[in-house]
């Protein structure tokens, strides 16, 4: 049997398969056996909920307190020098030493550079670094950093994307992540954020990874015996700042 048949008689028995079960869960619904799709008249979020945006203030509490409902912690801060406060006394107070942030012009202005002990800052650029040293450099961080490109409110959710500058494993792969957000980019709906990407998928200007982060690390096994950390960061931290 030629492969062309033997894909063909593959997918006559997957399609009787397929009508075997339709039949079977029909039968036992007492309903007829479908022979066509059913009618899907609404596709995507309703008209309703495209229009909701919660006020300011109220989008960035509900924001943290969905992160922290699955396991993140949240901060809210004044301004970037705040911010880097925080982090300097993270680091001290755990004895976290190897830090490793993407090269955005927000997170420069940090001044983890200030920090006492000192710590062992290193730069994801792979126009300055080659990439397997700098996965090598993410891998064994205690903290990685990045400044978040938006963070959505109802989910707890914290969007960050992709370029040379900003790789990915620095949000994956060391023990602690801090994301660090504007608070004018904490939006109501995933549906505002998946808007604004399509505005860069249709420019062809969409980034190769975007990573939609909620909470901590975790994995489940087929008991749900769930497991933090086992793939990813263990401990999750969100910086909300006003001034960036």
């Amino acid at each position: 049997m030629g492969e062309a048949n033997m894909r063909a008689a593959w997918e006559a028995r997957s399609r009787e398969g397929q009508a075997a079960l339709m039949k079977r869960i029909a039968d036992r619904l007492g309903r007829p056996t479908p022979t066509s799709p059913p009618p899907h008249p609404f596709r995507g979020a309703p008209d309703y909920w495209r229009e909701v945006e919660l006020p300011f203030e109220e989008r960035i509490e509900r924001f943290m307190a969905n992160w922290r409902a699955v396991g993140g912690h949240a901060c809210r801060l004044a301004t970037l020098e705040e911010a880097g406060g925080f982090i300097r006394d993270f680091c001290r107070e755990t004895g976290a030493s190897n830090v490793i942030l993407q090269d955005q012009e927000a997170l420069h202005r940090l001044g983890l550079d200030r920090a006492e002990p000192a710590l062992n800052l290193s730069v994801w650029n792979t126009a300055e670094r080659p990439p397997d040293e700098l996965l090598s450099l993410s891998a064994s961080a205690d903290v990685g950093i990045a400044a978040a490109d938006y963070a959505v409110a109802y989910t707890g959710t914290v969007v960050v994307r992709s370029s040379p500058t900003q790789g990915r494993s620095v949000s994956l792969l060391p023990k602690v992540f801090i994301a660090v957000i504007p608070a004018h980019a904490v939006k109501t709906r995933l549906g505002e954020v998946l808007a604004a990407l399509e505005a860069h998928r249709v420019g062809r200007d969409l980034p190769a990874g975007i990573h939609f982060i909620s909470g901590p690390s975790r994995s489940a096994d087929i008991e749900n015996d769930l497991t933090i950390g086992v793939h990813g960061p263990g401990i999750v931290y969100a910086l909300v700042v006003d001034a960036l």
